[in-house]
């Protein structure tokens, strides 16, 4: 199956260029955004929140990030409008594999799975297979 929109967040330049690889090698998303940290994902979809089209189907998020972390972006995300609450899913994508971090990402409805870095072609695999893509 394939997305239209994957936004990736995460700080970190090395894993944003290996997470953009892996998705453009899967071929499941039609465009790829990067944003290296919540506050300026958050800054972006305030400006295309309107724009069904735009607004991305996937979104990769990694937890600890200087400002405002990954927990801080689902609290703020989980409270735009309705027109895009049934559009968008997330994926943690995370360095940390502690159960705590786990539970509490998979706490919220909009997260369908938590990935411990890096991201290889066999986890987009495993969420096409889950019907999750």
């Amino acid at each position: 199956m394939k997305v239209k929109n994957v936004l990736l967040i995460d700080d970190n330049d090395i894993d944003n260029y290996v997470n953009n690889h892996i998705i453009r090698k899967s071929k499941i998303a039609d465009k790829i955004t990067v944003k290296k940290s919540a506050v300026e994902a958050l800054e972006y979809l305030n400006t295309i929140k309107i724009d069904f089209e735009m607004f991305p189907d996937l979104i990769f998020l990694d937890i600890s990030m200087p400002i405002m972390d990954g927990f801080g972006f689902l609290d703020e995300i989980i409270k735009f409008p309705q027109t895009v609450d049934k559009k968008y899913t997330v994926v943690m994508l995370s360095s940390s594999d502690n159960p705590n971090d786990i539970k509490r990402a998979m706490n919220f409805d909009v997260v369908i799975d938590y990935f411990t870095k890096p991201l290889k072609i066999e986890m987009i695999e495993k969420l096409v297979e889950n019907g999750n893509l």
